[in-house]
């Protein structure tokens, strides 16, 4: 190893965090004690401060990716602030007897609404236990007998009469089933049919024009008999009504001594009496025998009618209300109104009326998701009116307007409520540039930091939480190397050599995987080596495509070189992201100079298979190159640069680095070293600058090296900024320390060309000149010399 490599090549140590083993070890000899959320003091602070500020406009965005915890925080917090708030008054809506199609509010005392249902429901069976036994009652059949006796009366005088004047013309009435017929009499004896078709002509004429006569005075006497039917069902009616009231008096007196300083109780019953009269007269017969059958119809009716329909109910002393809506949609955060079918139409009545999630909330805290929010139709702003209105209206127009049905409007319900949206970084930023509304209704901001400090109370914390889902699992303790090995997948999931990621439902779910093989072993401690096979049992399950690249390259599919030298060619590092797999992969960068005036072509590019990142990486080149080499000529030259057997869109700057080595060398012709493999990105001053996924893209092209055949000679060169970022498997480690791989780290693409050509790059000096066998001063002549061909052969 030269001079150089020893100097820029990482130790086994600086390829990840160095946990103390005697900090784990007390760690786990504290009590564990689990805490309900880890870290993100800022976050916390924010959530606090939300829900100090109880007024209007402050609700709460809570900004981060998922499974960093904020639905625990937020859980968290809202629980303790809500159980030292009041609980919630109850609201419900009532028939309005003037409109039935405005049902009417009703606020009650929290624990009201079910007393309130109860004591109208017994008040409907005291009802149906006294009607219709009330109306066999004497005194009521005795009032009812002689109002029937006084129609009789008057009725039997009428026919009395007229009977008199019939005798005294021989003629007998005769009165059957409501019907009054006349008979002659002749020898004292009344003649039926058969014997007066005996009589002559005369004798029946005679009768006919008598008994016409009889019928005209009949009538008359009649004349009034519609009255005296009328008179008589309203007398029974007058009769039934009083003593509906009479009955039903003591019950609602009753009721209304309870509810006395409920003034809006007290209304509602004194409106519901006559209505409630008016019910009993029509729904209950006045004769008890025979009508069991119907009572269980009534009682439906009755409830239909005047029972309260209490949206949300509430425990006393139970504190403000949590409610996390998954679904808002505008049914589900604002409630709904029902619908019945009968002969073809719908109906509907204010006990139909169903609360959403705003109701349930009320006087508490509302979660939301944000993502899904805003991807219902017009809940965003019908959600802002009613946060800006303070009141919750159930909007029944819009869905039934245009169906043979009843349309109610119920009233609105004054709004109390703290929002919290749960929602991405980008969707905040984006809502806050297209809705000036937004900041007004949201003023406060939860920020989800992506890491964790590397402290001793955070390893607490999630040594702690670790060992109370192992108990969950059925497992007994926690070992030191298992929490190292913990520790180890969060660093790597953070990619940072000292913060943790804050991810931590992440390793949750690697300690459920790695019990899984700890119960197969019926082991009762969680170890590295359970861990371990977790890891590598997810590895496994999701390698597939991994395994098909490193295939190809080895089938020689795709042109992968490990050994050797080659001239414009270099070996770049690639991270295949598909689904929640993220793999690396070498893949050659080639370059190719000739004489020409075309500058640096990106064949993406061209091909528009490179997208904006890329190719602004590639763009750079051009200003460095310009800026190295072309201080006294115009930089002019014709160069190509490709990743080659890549077949679609590429991203990002990290291959800038590889580019512009590839390219000095296809300048220089001075070949480059197989073996080593290289990422970073570059700006025009020959700066390497950091790039991601510099794990994934080392132990890539470890694998390929490996499978072939470890030399000592292969590495990867990254940038120097990139060493906190590594957090590398124990193979790699391991073949480090064996010296087979080696990792470099390097600041400048001078540090890189030297490592990758053994060559010296060479110092510009004092007049601006580079040594001439350096490799910088051999690309400054050989540049000279292409821009002198070109444009002296113009000038031609």
């Amino acid at each position: 190893m030269t001079q150089l490599e020893q100097q820029l090549a990482l130790t086994p140590a600086q390829l990840g965090p160095q946990l103390d083993s005697a900090l784990v070890s007390d760690i786990l000899q504290q009590p564990a004690v689990p805490a309900a959320f880890i870290g993100q003091d800022r976050a916390r602070t924010a959530l606090e401060f939300a829900i100090g500020m109880d007024m209007p406009g402050y609700n709460l965005y809570v900004m981060g990716e998922p499974a960093l915890g904020r639905f625990t925080l937020v859980q968290e917090i809202l629980q303790l602030a809500a159980s030292e708030k009041a609980t919630p008054e109850e609201w419900c809506y009532l028939n309005n007897f003037d409109d039935e199609r405005v049902p009417i509010t009703l606020r009650l005392l929290p624990g009201e609404g079910r007393v309130l249902v109860k004591k109208l429901e017994s008040l409907i069976d005291d009802l149906l236990d006294t009607f219709p036994a009330a109306f066999d009652n004497p005194g009521y059949q005795r009032k009812k007998k002689a109002i029937h006796r006084a129609f009789d009366e008057r009725y039997e005088q009428a026919i009395e009469q007229v009977e008199k004047k019939a005798l005294e013309k021989q003629v007998v009435l005769y009165e059957e089933n409501g019907a009054v017929s006349f008979s002659p009499i002749i020898d004292g004896k009344p003649l039926d049919d058969q014997e007066f078709t005996k009589l002559s002509e005369e004798q029946r004429q005679y009768f006919y024009d008598l008994v016409s006569e009889l019928e005209t005075i009949l009538n008359e006497q009649l004349l009034e008999l519609p009255q005296w039917k009328r008179e008589l069902s309203e007398n029974l009616r007058a009769l039934r009504k009083d003593t509906i009231e009479q009955a039903i008096k003591p019950m609602l007196k009753k009721l209304e001594h309870h509810y006395n300083a409920e003034l809006g109780v007290l209304k509602y019953l004194r409106e519901m009496r006559p209505e409630l009269v008016k019910a009993v007269m029509e729904l209950l017969p006045d004769e008890s025998e025979g009508e069991k059958g119907e009572e269980p119809v009534s009682r439906e009716i009755f409830i239909e009618e005047f029972v309260p329909n209490v949206l949300v109910h509430h425990e006393t002393m139970s504190g403000a209300p949590i409610i996390f809506e998954p679904n808002p949609s505008y049914g589900n955060l604002f409630g709904r109104v029902e619908y019945s079918s009968a002969g073809g139409s719908l109906f509907t009545n204010y006990r139909m009326i169903r609360p959403g999630a705003l109701h349930k909330a009320n006087g508490g805290y509302l979660i939301l998701d944000a993502d899904r929010l805003l991807t219902q139709p017009a809940v965003w702003d019908a959600l802002k009116l009613a946060l800006k209105a303070g009141e919750v209206v159930i909007d029944t127009l819009s869905d039934h307007a245009v169906t043979n049905s009843t349309i109610i409007t119920p009233r609105a319900i004054p709004l109390s409520v703290k929002v919290v949206l749960l929602g991405s970084r980008d969707l905040y930023y984006l809502v806050q540039d297209f809705d000036d509304e937004f900041n007004e209704l949201f003023r406060v901001l939860a920020d989800f930091e992506h890491y964790l400090p590397y402290l001793p109370q955070t390893l607490s914390d999630m040594a702690a939480q670790i060992q109370l889902q192992l108990r969950e699992m059925g497992l007994q303790s926690l070992s030191s190397c298992g929490l190292q090995q913990l520790l180890q997948f969060s660093f790597r999931q953070a990619e940072h050599q000292r913060k943790l990621s804050a991810r931590f439902a992440d390793v949750l779910e690697l300690v459920r995987e790695a019990c899984f093989f700890a119960r197969q072993q019926q082991a009762e401690q969680l170890t590295s080596e359970h861990v371990r096979q977790a890891l590598a049992g997810k590895k496994y399950r999701t390698g597939r495509i991994s395994e098909a690249f490193l295939e190809d390259i080895q089938e020689g599919h795709i042109l992968i070189d490990t050994d050797g030298l080659a001239v414009g060619k270099i070996n770049g590092l690639t991270v295949l992201e598909i689904g929640d797999t993220a793999f690396g992969t070498p893949a050659r960068i080639s370059a190719t100079v000739f004489a020409g005036s075309s500058g640096v072509v990106d064949i993406e590019r061209e091909v528009e298979l490179g997208k904006a990142i890329h190719s602004k990486g590639v763009l750079l080149l051009t200003g460095y190159l310009g800026a190295k080499y072309a201080r006294d000529f115009p930089l002019t030259l014709s160069a190509n640069i490709a990743m080659e057997q890549s077949y679609g869109h590429i991203d990002g700057d990290s291959a800038s680095l590889a580019e512009v080595c590839a390219l000095i060398s296809a300048i220089t012709e001075i070949p480059i070293r197989q073996s080593l493999a290289v990422t970073g990105s570059i700006n025009q001053y020959g700066q390497v600058q950091a790039i991601g996924g510099v794990n994934e893209k080392i132990e890539g092209y470890f694998r390929l090296c490996q499978s072939r055949g470890l030399t000592g000679e292969q590495g990867v060169i990254i940038p120097a900024s990139n060493q906190l970022n590594l957090v590398l498997d124990q193979d790699v480690v391991t073949a480090v320390a064996a010296g087979q791989f080696h990792i470099y780290t390097v600041k400048t693409v001078d540090q890189a060309l030297e490592l990758l050509t053994g060559e010296v790059a060479g110092e510009r000096n004092n007049r601006g000149q580079y040594p001439k066998k350096s490799l910088n001063g051999r690309a400054l002549l050989r540049l000279a010399e292409i821009a002198e061909l070109v444009n002296g052969g113009s000038e031609e």
